[in-house]
C-alpha cells in the first residue's frame, strides 16, 4: 500500500516536471519567433535603407570622418622617437576618445541629439549632410551645414524690388570677371549704415605664409611657366550661384533669420564678384554668372534651382572649351558663431565644402574639393569646416552639377551673419587656394607631357636606325 502511494507521487511529480518543460519550450519558441520576425524586419529595413541612400559608404559616416591627418601622425609618432610634432591639441584627448567609440559603437553622435531617434524614424536623416573629411574650423557632425530656404520673394519671382543694375543690363552667363561685377558694398544705399570697402588679404607665398600685397599683388604660385602668368582671355573657371539671393545681414542692415536679396551686392554675388577678380590677379581667366533666376527664368520654381544653373554651367562651358573648374558659391544659414573663425586678431567667414553623391564619381570631385581644404587647413587653420557629403531624396539635388566636370565643388561661404570684410578675406584666401590647385595641375601636365623636341628627336633617332639596319 506504501510502496502504490510512493509510485503514484512519483508519476506526479515527473508529470509536473513535464508540464514546467514544455512550458519553457512554448516561452523560447516565442522567443525564438519573435526574434526571427525581428531580424527579419531589421534586415528589410537596412536593404531599403541601400536602395533609398546613393553614397555607396554610409558606413564611413562616423568612422572616416572622426579620423584626422594628427591621429595618424601620433600613431607615427609613438614607434618614431623624432617625428615632429605639430601645435595641433592631441587627437588622443580623452573626450574625443569616447565620442569616436561611442559613435563607432551605436552611430550616436553625443553633440547631435537627434542622432539617437533618426535611425528609428524614417525620413528624419535621409537628408541630413554627412562628414567626409574634418575641418579644424569643425565640430564634427555637430558643426554639420544648415540648408538655405527661399524667402517669399524668392518663392515668387521678381518679388523683390530693385536689383543693384539698370534693369536692361544682361547679368548672364559668359560675362568675364569684372564686367558686371557687384559694387562695392558701400556704393548702393544701405538701409543699416554704408558698408565700408574690404581691405585685401595678402597673398600667401610658396611656403604658406602670408606676404606683403606690395611684394606679391594678387599673384604667388608658379603660373605659367614662360611668361610667369596665365593668358587671362582664355576662361578657365566658371564661378556661379544657383541660389544667387542668399544674403547677409551685415549687407542688408537686417536682422533676419533668412536674408534674402535679388541685389548682387549684397548677396552671394559679392563674394563670387572677389573670387573672380582674384583668380584673374592670379593669371587665371574667370567667368562669373551672375543671373538672378527669379527674375529671368519664366514661371520660376525655387525647387529647380540646379536646373537652371546647370543651363548656365553648359552655356559657359560650350563657349568656353579650356572651362574645367566649377565652383557654385552658396551661403549657410547658421549664425555668427558658427561660421566665424578668428585668425590673428582678424575675423574670416568659415567655409563648407559640400558633395552631391547622386554623382557616381564623387570621388573625383572629393579628390578636388580636399585639395583645396588641405591649402585652407596649412595656411589658414580653421577657415574650413570640412568636406561633406550630400544624398539625393527628400528635397536634396544630391548632384549639385557636378556630373559636369571633375573638379566641380559647391562651397558655402559665411553665414547670414557675416560681415563684407569677413567675407572678402575669406575669399582672398580662398581664390588663391583654388589657384594654386590649378597652376599645380597645371605644372603636372606640363611634366608629364613629354617636350616636342624630345619627340622630334626620338623620331629621327629611329628613322636612322632603321635606315642603318636596311
Amino acid at each position: 500500500m506504501n510502496r502504490k502511494w510512493f509510485q503514484l507521487w512519483n508519476i506526479g511529480r515527473l508529470r509536473g516536471r513535464l508540464l514546467d518543460v514544455l512550458s519553457l519550450g512554448r516561452t523560447m519558441l516565442l522567443l525564438a519567433g519573435g526574434s526571427l520576425v525581428f531580424f527579419m524586419l531589421l534586415g528589410a529595413g537596412g536593404l531599403a535603407g541601400q536602395k533609398l541612400n546613393s553614397s555607396p559608404i554610409p558606413s564611413m559616416k562616423g568612422l572616416a570622418a572622426s579620423l584626422s591627418s594628427g591621429f595618424f601622425m601620433e600613431l607615427l609618432g609613438m614607434e618614431v622617437p623624432h617625428l615632429p610634432q605639430g601645435e595641433e591639441p592631441s587627437a588622443f584627448s580623452g573626450d574625443k576618445v569616447t565620442s569616436f567609440v561611442f559613435r563607432l559603437l551605436t552611430s550616436v553622435d553625443p553633440g547631435d541629439p537627434k542622432s539617437l531617434v533618426s535611425r528609428e524614424m524614417p525620413g528624419l536623416a535621409a537628408d541630413d549632410p554627412f562628414l567626409l573629411r574634418e575641418g579644424s574650423g569643425g565640430t564634427g557632425t555637430a558643426g554639420a551645414p544648415a540648408d538655405y530656404h527661399p524667402g517669399v520673394d524668392e518663392l515668387a519671382a521678381g518679388g523683390e524690388s530693385g536689383t543693384g543694375a539698370d534693369p536692361g543690363t544682361d547679368l548672364g552667363t559668359g560675362t568675364e570677371a569684372g564686367t558686371n561685377d557687384p559694387p562695392a558694398g558701400g556704393e548702393t544705399d544701405n538701409p543699416g549704415g554704408e558698408v565700408v570697402q574690404p581691405e585685401a588679404t595678402p597673398a600667401p607665398d610658396s611656403s604658406g605664409t602670408a606676404t606683403d600685397p606690395g611684394e606679391s599683388e594678387g599673384y604667388s604660385g608658379s603660373g605659367d611657366a614662360e611668361n610667369g602668368t596665365g593668358d587671362t582671355s582664355i576662361k578657365r573657371i566658371l564661378i556661379y550661384h544657383s541660389h544667387p539671393r542668399e544674403a547677409y545681414n551685415p549687407l542688408l542692415g537686417a536682422a533676419s533669420d533668412n536674408p534674402s536679396s535679388a541685389v548682387p551686392s549684397k548677396n552671394v554675388m559679392l563674394v563670387g564678384s572677389y573670387i573672380a577678380k582674384r583668380l584673374e590677379a592670379r593669371g587665371i581667366g574667370t567667368v562669373h554668372a551672375q543671373e538672378d533666376y527669379a527674375t529671368e527664368v519664366p514661371d520660376y520654381n525655387w525647387n529647380f534651382s540646379y536646373k537652371y544653373s546647370r543651363m548656365t554651367v553648359k552655356s559657359a562651358m560650350a563657349a568656353n572649351q579650356e572651362m574645367s573648374e566649377l565652383i557654385d558659391i552658396h551661403r549657410d544659414s547658421q549664425r555668427h558663431g558658427k561660421t566665424t573663425a578668428e585668425i590673428n586678431g582678424k575675423n574670416y567667414a568659415q567655409v563648407y565644402f559640400i558633395l552631391g553623391h547622386a554623382n557616381k564619381n564623387w570621388k573625383q570631385n572629393e579628390a578636388f574639393a580636399n585639395q583645396i581644404h588641405q591649402l585652407l587647413e596649412k595656411n589658414y587653420p580653421g577657415v574650413s569646416r570640412g568636406i561633406w557629403g550630400k544624398s539625393s531624396g527628400n528635397g536634396n539635388n544630391g548632384e549639385y552639377n557636378q556630373t559636369l566636370s571633375p573638379n566641380s565643388v559647391l562651397i558655402e561661404v559665411g553665414g547670414i551673419d557675416n560681415s563684407a570684410e569677413e567675407l572678402k578675406r575669406t575669399a582672398d584666401i580662398l581664390a588663391d587656394a583654388i589657384a594654386d590647385v590649378y597652376w599645380a595641375s597645371r605644372d603636372a601636365e606640363k611634366a608629364a607631357a613629354p617636350e616636342e623636341g624630345d619627340v622630334k628627336l626620338e623620331g629621327t633617332s629611329a628613322k636612322t636606325s632603321a635606315g642603318g639596319a636596311s
